[in-house]
């Protein structure tokens, strides 16, 4: 056989195998500089995806620390005001037991030994509940002949009044108490009014007293 008949005369069924070789070898460049620009695309995902797990890590944290505070803040205020109920409805008892004194003045214990003592044993009565109400945070605000508060009192009438300033708390139906920081009870009052202007006038607040009911107990 001569060398012109050695050669491979290719066929149509080699030919597209050659056609395949050619090709990947024309598209190998492409590829190996797409590989080379992936590391970096790579990496810039994943530092994208490193803040986002950050900022979410923070938000979660930032979540925990106020949901522990508003827990912890919960759990003192139940220890703290836990009395609430109870303190309200003693209430009634220091409020019959201050009636029942009022009932007996000092003429008539003067005159009346078994009322005198009788009152005494009230008196003794009443300071032994106080000391306990106070024991346990609870305490009385005066508010005769003090001027009108919105805060503590609730006006049940006006009453017109010259010789005190407007505003002035000139009688008590029922006192004022607290539990620490927070009102308990507002008073019951009378508030005058057609006097003099009061110079220390409350920040905020007007001379003439509130309207007749008004109470603000967000303290």
């Amino acid at each position: 056989m001569t060398e012109e008949t050695d050669k491979i005369i290719p066929t149509p069924d080699t030919a597209p195998d050659a056609v395949v070789q050619e090709t990947e070898a024309t598209e190998l460049p492409e590829v190996e500089g797409a590989a080379e620009a992936t590391p970096e695309a790579r990496i810039a995902e994943l530092e994208t995806e490193v803040e986002r797990l950050k900022t979410e890590y923070l938000r979660a944290l930032a979540d925990s620390q106020n949901t522990r505070r508003m827990a912890q803040k919960q759990i003192e205020d139940n220890n703290r005001y836990a009395v609430t109920n109870f303190a309200r409805d003693v209430l009634a008892v220091a409020d019959n037991l201050g009636r029942a004194l009022l009932a007996a003045p000092a003429e008539s214990r003067l005159s009346n030994a078994e009322l005198g003592t009788l009152a005494v044993g009230v008196e003794m009565t009443e300071k032994e509940l106080l000391s306990v109400l106070s024991r346990h945070g609870v305490t009385r605000i005066e508010s005769l002949n003090c001027p009108f508060d919105p805060h503590h009192h609730q006006a049940m009438q006006e009453v017109e009044r010259t010789d005190v300033p407007t505003g002035t708390v000139v009688q008590v139906y029922q006192d004022a108490w607290t539990l620490h920081d927070r009102l308990l009870r507002p008073a019951m009052v009378v508030v005058s009014k057609g006097g003099p202007k009061r110079d220390d006038v409350p920040a905020g607040g007007d001379d003439a007293p509130a309207p007749v009911g008004h109470i603000d107990q967000s303290v």
